[in-house]
């Protein structure tokens, strides 16, 4: 069986310092997770132990989500050099029926105070399900 992943594409022609990409994409990754939790109702079970965050036991089925949380999912940055394929990528992810988490940062370190689409992340999914969304964009 395959392994889930979570897919992170990031705005290249926005020549962000590493420290915002990281902000922007970690922003996005833990949006598209809360998200997903939601959706299965499984946003009450989750807790930091151990320095980490777990799931408290449940006598919901597992699903994917609940599996990345006790066994981890790669996370795969990929990258988009405009705001219209960001935008697309977005737009695909829901016509799929995945949740996506589309960041649009308030302008206030960077961007010159405008609101700017920086990234988005999907929620932990199998290969089959994103690679037809992301398989050709570039890794960042």
């Amino acid at each position: 069986m395959d392994k889930p992943k979570q897919m992170i594409v990031v705005r290249r022609d926005l020549k962000m310092r590493k420290g915002k990409i990281a902000a922007q994409a970690g922003h996005a990754c833990v949006t598209a997770v809360l998200a997903a939790l939601e959706r299965e109702g499984r946003l009450s079970q989750v807790h930091a132990q151990d320095g980490g965050i777990v799931l408290t036991p449940s006598d919901k089925p597992a699903t994917l989500l609940s599996e990345w949380f006790a066994r981890g999912v790669a996370k795969v940055c990929l990258y988009v050099d405009s705001e219209e394929a960001l935008l697309a990528i977005d737009r695909k992810a829901k016509e799929a029926g995945l949740i996506s988490a589309l960041i649009c940062d308030n302008g206030i370190t960077e961007f010159h105070g405008r609101p700017t689409y920086t990234c988005l992340a999907f929620e932990p999914a199998l290969p089959d399900r994103v690679d037809p969304i992301t398989g050709e964009l570039p890794l960042f």
